[in-house]
């Protein structure tokens, strides 16, 4: 079997169970990636070995990730445990869905099950945050399975409604902050001024590790329509008739132009920007992540 059978969101929207799902995308996502193991120079096999199923995920070694692009199981604890934040966009438009009939918001599940799974296993205390319009879901980090069971639990239970907030509801992103602390932001970025970018630049000036995952369905990416066409904006609720056919080319490039002014605005205000695409295997997510958590050691 394949890594990707493990990490393939159309197979993953068939498994209803959140934990279960979780499960099987970390530990079949780390077994793949040490099938071609290979020795490297200057390890320690006396104190590393490699990953294989079934493992304790806690005695992963992020550092020997880092040397050498392998998953290894140490000998000894370390304590480099952080805080991992997940802010996820509830608004209204994460509910657009590819031609799998996947929407941005179950991927974006898939993601924050299986990286606070991942987490947890390292002992890390993770917390969830969902913005809505006029409020924000607010799960405080912590790191037993008790509260990973109530972070499945929660992240199951979200709904895309509404627009996305101004700053005053996202007002409590602020508060009590951790010392050593990643901030994994998730949305597809529709905004209908500046709202996101603007949080997005204040959370990445407060000195912490930020990730942006910006989510994409494969047909908006590549206009994948044909003939005249009713679009509906989910937000608002306005409708826009289009000629696929005259239309397609100026909006592919307007829309690179936007992907272009995106990465270089997040580089510019030092934001990790990654954008995933919801017909694509989770495994370039779940590096994204690993290589952000290993600043922390």
């Amino acid at each position: 079997m394949t890594t990707h059978k493990f990490i393939d969101p159309k197979v993953l929207a068939t498994i209803k169970d959140l934990p279960l799902l979780a499960k099987t995308v970390v530990e079949g996502f780390l077994a793949g990636q040490n099938q071609s193991l290979r020795r490297g120079a200057g390890l320690e096999f006396s104190q590393y070995r490699s990953y294989q199923p079934g493992d304790d995920l806690r005695q992963l070694d992020w550092k020997m990730f880092a040397r050498s692009d392998r998953y290894y199981i140490r000998e000894a604890e370390v304590d480099t445990n952080i805080t991992v934040r997940f802010i996820l966009d509830g608004s209204a438009s994460m509910a657009h869905e590819d031609v799998n009939g996947i929407s941005k918001m179950e991927y974006a599940r898939f993601l924050v099950a299986s990286l606070a799974y991942l987490a947890t296993t390292q002992g890390d205390a993770v917390g969830l945050y969902v913005l809505h319009e006029n409020r924000l879901i607010n799960l405080t980090p912590r790191s037993d399975n008790m509260h990973l069971q109530r972070f499945w639990h929660q992240l199951a239970e979200v709904t895309p409604q509404g627009k996305f907030p101004g700053m005053e509801v996202a007002a409590n992103l602020f508060a009590d902050r951790r010392q050593k602390e990643l901030t994994v932001f998730l949305s597809d970025l529709y905004e209908h001024e500046h709202e996101i970018k603007d949080l997005l630049y204040k959370l990445g000036a407060q000195g912490h590790e930020l990730l942006l995952a910006h989510l994409m369905s494969r047909n908006e990416l590549d206009f994948a329509y044909t003939g005249t066409l009713t679009f509906e904006d989910l937000e608002t609720g306005k409708t826009l008739q289009v000629s696929s056919a005259a239309q397609k080319q100026a909006y592919l490039a307007k829309q690179q132009e936007w992907l272009q002014d995106i990465e270089k605005d997040m580089r510019h205000s030092h934001i990790a920007y990654d954008r995933f695409v919801t017909d694509e295997p989770l495994d370039k997510a779940l590096r994204a992540f690993l290589q952000k958590r290993l600043l922390y050691g």
